[in-house]
Formats: structure tokens, C-alpha cells, sequence
């Protein structure tokens, strides 16, 4: 009793001495879960290589985007979020159970493709970027961070997984602080970002489609739903809802934070890296970029050698995020689909099947660097994919929400369902436009 005493003496003036809002603030940082991971994760290498084509070419007019389409992108996963949480299944296993098999394995297949593409594309764009920052082979860097993701999600387990992502997620704040460096006129900015600049050019229109197509994919769907369902059963008392509605007001409403969080911060980092590269690269002429190690290269010359460093670490950092949640959705879809033993908590020996297709995905997106993957096509197919396949899933998502077979007693509110509908009208919109486009 001593010495517990005396402990509690000595604890008690560091805990009374740090600041109330401090020790909030690091509770609700710890809290933070799949939302927030699944945020950076939309600011892929891919992503920034379309962000930053978007402000070289325009420049700050399409700003206003990072606006609005955060709120139809947070309510999507908010969406995605509360079918997992709900029903404790994924978004795939639910397909499988209550729809038809033509139903799921078209859906899981385009998410496959797009998948194995993306992360072949994003594989390529670290290598490069470290290539510029110490020299050396790119392919063999490119290789060493597939390596690297798969081992990581094989050896940790879950928890120890999803804390290692959660705080690398603040390597995107590299990106703010380009801006601190680079010089930018504030009225441009301020009109690019609240007054929408519209064109009915084709380039503008592929763009416009581009940036939905980047914030609005579905292996985001899928991952954020499996992963609220590994929260879940990590935690001990934690029941899917739809069996124990009594835990739901604490449980989606730490959902819904998180996710608008994650969210806002994925569109804020979007928003900064289009600022970066519209204050300096468009402003100097440069307006065709390709990948995003071409955008830090460019800036090397014109905003100088931290402006240069600061996005080559901010592509490699968030690859290292993208990665696994590129190669996990599709391990967790495919897994789903195929009713294989599953989650990033289970040991190798007793999900080999859900681990070996996180491995050979990101094995095929590695290949295909040394087959000569073009950055620009990898792109923009990722792209057309992602629009075709994510009207379909977002309709099943919507209609999920509705069935009492799958979700029980609980419904989702008003708001949360005219939104996602609306999100669905958008996205079939882009992906209209992206056919079009290809035609």
C-alpha cells in the first residue's frame, strides 16, 4: 500500500501539470482508427500524381473541388463504416450473403484490377521519388517497399498494424508545409477555393472526373468496412451492433468522428499539394505532369531543395500507407468472397489464404514496374475501373442500408441516406463522363 502511495505521488504532479486540453487532445488522438488511416490512404503516390497535374494545368481554379466533395466523400465511408460495424461482415461478405454470386465476384474482380494496377503504379512512384532524393536503382527500391508492406502485414499483429499506420499518417504534413515555402497570391487562391471556375473543356471535364475518381474509390469502401469489423472484434466487449444496438450511440458516434476526420484531412492534404503545384509549377509554365516524382522534381529548381525533399518524402510516406490498405481491401475482398478465414489479427498459419492474396497483389503491382508500366495509363485505367465499378457498389451499399435482413433493427439516418444517394448520382456522372471520355 506503501509504495502504491507513494507511486500515486509521483505520477500526480506530471499528470496535474499537463494541460487539460493536452490530455483530451491525446485521448481522442489515441481513440482515432480506421477512419483517419483510410483518409491518408486516398492520398496515394496515384493521387498525388493527379492532384499535382491538376494544379499544374490549372492552377488554383479547381480548388473548390477539395469542398465539395468532402462531404459526399466522409458521408460514403461513413456509410461504408456503419455496414461494418453494423453487421460485423465487410462489405463483399455481405454481397455474398444476401445477393447474387453475378452480383459479387464482377464487383470483387474490378476491384481486383483497379487494385493490382493502382498499387503497381503507386510501387513505381516511391522508387522513383527515393531514387531522386539518395540515387540509386528505382526498381530495386520499388521492390524493397512491396517487401516491406507485405512483412509488415503478415508479422504485426492488427492492433500493433493499425497504430503503425495511424501515426504515419502525419508524414502528409509535409505537404502543408510546402506551402510554407512556396509563394502563393492569396485573392487567386481564395476565389479558386470558394467560387467554382467552370469549363466545358475536355480536359477540364477528365479532370474534374479525375479528382472524384481519386476521392471517391472502392477499395476505400471496402477497406474502411473490414477494418471497423477488426475493431470490433479486437475489442473485448464489442458486439456488432445490429446484435447489441445499446453499444451503437458510443460506437458510431467514435465512428463518425473518426471518419470525418480522416476525410477532412485526406482534402486537406489534396487541397495543399494542388496549391504547391499551381503556385509553382503553373505559375512558371510548367503545366504536364505526369507522376508525382516529376511534380517534386520540378520543384526542385523552382521552389529550391526543401520544397523538393519535403514532397519526394511526402510520396514515399503515404505509399507506405496506401499500400496496405490496397493490397488488404483486396485480400479482405476476395477472402469474403470466397469464404476464406480472414483479418489482419489472425495469425499467418490460420488466414494463408487471406494473406497469400495480400502478398501476390502487391507481388503483380511490383511485376508490372518491370514490364514497363506507364504511369499515365496505369492511371487512368486505375480510373476508369474505379468509376465503373463504384456505382454498382455504392448502389448495393445504399440498398444494404435499408434491408432488415442485414442490418436488423437498426436504420441509417435521413441525412447520412439522401447524401450517399447523392454521392451515387455524382459518381454515375463521373463514370458516364469517363466512358465518354474513352470513347
Amino acid at each position: 500500500m506503501a509504495k502504491e502511495a507513494s507511486s500515486s505521488a509521483r505520477r500526480a504532479p506530471s499528470e496535474k501539470s499537463r494541460p487539460h486540453w493536452l490530455s483530451r487532445l491525446l485521448i481522442y488522438l489515441k481513440a482515432l482508427g480506421p477512419g483517419i488511416v483510410t483518409g491518408a490512404a486516398d492520398d496515394d503516390p496515384s493521387g498525388i500524381a493527379t492532384y499535382s497535374q491538376i494544379g499544374a494545368q490549372f492552377g488554383f481554379a479547381m480548388l473548390w473541388t477539395m469542398l465539395f466533395s468532402y462531404p459526399l466523400m466522409a458521408v460514403i465511408q461513413e456509410i461504408s463504416a456503419w455496414i461494418g460495424r453494423v453487421t460485423g461482415v465487410g462489405i463483399a461478405g455481405n454481397i455474398r450473403r444476401h445477393y447474387s454470386a453475378a452480383i459479387l465476384y464482377p464487383l470483387v474482380g474490378l476491384l481486383l484490377i483497379a487494385n493490382v494496377i493502382n498499387l503497381g503504379a503507386d510501387l513505381g512512384a516511391m522508387g522513383a521519388a527515393l531514387q531522386l532524393v539518395i540515387g540509386g536503382p528505382a526498381l530495386l527500391y520499388t521492390v524493397g517497399f512491396g517487401v516491406i508492406s507485405v512483412v509488415g502485414a503478415v508479422a504485426l499483429p492488427y492492433k500493433q498494424y493499425a497504430k503503425y499506420l495511424k501515426w504515419t499518417t502525419l508524414v502528409l504534413f509535409v505537404y502543408a508545409a510546402t506551402a510554407l515555402i512556396v509563394k502563393f497570391p492569396l485573392m487567386p487562391v481564395m476565389l479558386g477555393t470558394f467560387v467554382p471556375s467552370i469549363s466545358f473543356s475536355n480536359s477540364y471535364w477528365t479532370a474534374l472526373t479525375a479528382v472524384f475518381g481519386t476521392t471517391i474509390s472502392p477499395y476505400l469502401f471496402f477497406w474502411q468496412a473490414s477494418v471497423e469489423v477488426e475493431e470490433q472484434r479486437a475489442a473485448p466487449h464489442e458486439k456488432p451492433l445490429k446484435h447489441a444496438p445499446s453499444q451503437a450511440p458510443a460506437q458510431l458516434d467514435r465512428m463518425r468522428g473518426d471518419t470525418y476526420l480522416g476525410m477532412a484531412f485526406s482534402n486537406i492534404i489534396a487541397f495543399f499539394i494542388i496549391l504547391d503545384t499551381g503556385a509553382v509549377l503553373h505559375a512558371h509554365g510548367v503545366t504536364d505532369i505526369q507522376t508525382g516524382a516529376q511534380a517534386a522534381e520540378a520543384l526542385r529548381p523552382l521552389a529550391g531543395e526543401l520544397a523538393f525533399l519535403l514532397f519526394s518524402i511526402g510520396i514515399i510516406g503515404t505509399g507506405l500507407i496506401a499500400i496496405p490498405v490496397l493490397a488488404g481491401s483486396s485480400a479482405y475482398a476476395l477472402g469474403e468472397a470466397l469464404k476464406l478465414p480472414i483479418g489482419l489479427e489472425r495469425k499467418l498459419d490460420r488466414a494463408k489464404g487471406f494473406y497469400g492474396i495480400l502478398a501476390v497483389a502487391t507481388l503483380i503491382g511490383v511485376a508490372l514496374n518491370f514490364i514497363g508500366l506507364n504511369p499515365i495509363k496505369a492511371l487512368f485505367w486505375s480510373a476508369v475501373i474505379n468509376g465503373v465499378a463504384a456505382v454498382p457498389i455504392m448502389i448495393t451499399m445504399m440498398l444494404m442500408t435499408s434491408n432488415k435482413k442485414i442490418t436488423g433493427g437498426l436504420r441509417l439516418p435521413t441525412l447520412q441516406r439522401v447524401v450517399g444517394w447523392i454521392a451515387t448520382g455524382v459518381m454515375f456522372v463521373v463514370a458516364a463522363s469517363m466512358i465518354a471520355t474513352f470513347l
